[in-house]
């Protein structure tokens, strides 16, 4: 079954297909905190041209916040998975890491949605990427950096809005004027 995520920004929206199947944890994990209203009113607070567009930190309701990347989920707290199996966050907010299967095996393609965490296990949780090139030196499976963030879904509609969130002025990459999510509702 096929879910879609709507991000409404105050630049506009673009839609991402989530991989429910291959990634049941991580998915529903993103859904739990989108419909939740997490994600709400949130900055992006990382953004690099020709790599990657980050988002996903609670500190960043603050667009300049110094503590922006470094929160997550709320801790102890409860989600269920796309197979409806649940899970308890960690003390940190994170979530098990969804790599070593073959059905994981999908590459931080240009597009795609990719969970950011910290490169320790169970460290993922909120934080994630949207790649806006290939970047396969991120993948699990790669064994040229330790790098290990597991892709969950791909940008299916405006992907030139992603594209232009990449290139917005920033200082420290975050950008200089501050793009907001207004939501992010997960659709069945």
């Amino acid at each position: 079954m096929s879910r879609i995520a709507t991000f409404t920004t105050s630049m506009g929206t673009f839609k991402a297909e989530l991989y429910a199947e291959k990634m049941p944890i991580t998915v529903g994990n993103f859904i739990d905190l989108a419909n939740g209203g997490f994600y709400d009113g949130v900055h992006f607070h990382r953004v690099i041209p020709n790599f990657m567009n980050q988002f996903g930190c609670p500190y960043a309701r603050e667009s300049a916040s110094p503590k922006a990347g470094t929160g997550g989920p709320p801790a102890n707290s409860t989600f269920a998975s796309c197979t409806g199996e649940m899970y308890t966050r960690t003390t940190d907010g994170g979530i098990p890491d969804e790599v070593g299967e073959p059905q994981m095996r999908i590459t931080n393609a240009e597009g795609t949605l990719s969970m950011a965490n910290t490169g320790s296990p169970e460290t993922g949780g909120s934080q994630f990427f949207i790649n806006v090139r290939d970047n396969t030196f991120l993948d699990w499976f790669d064994t040229s950096t330790e790098s290990a963030h597991p892709v969950f879904g791909k940008i299916v509609d405006n992907y030139t809005l992603v594209q232009q969130i990449s290139r917005a002025p920033t200082r420290n990459d975050n950008p200089v004027a501050p793009i907001k999510m207004l939501s992010v509702r997960v659709d069945y």
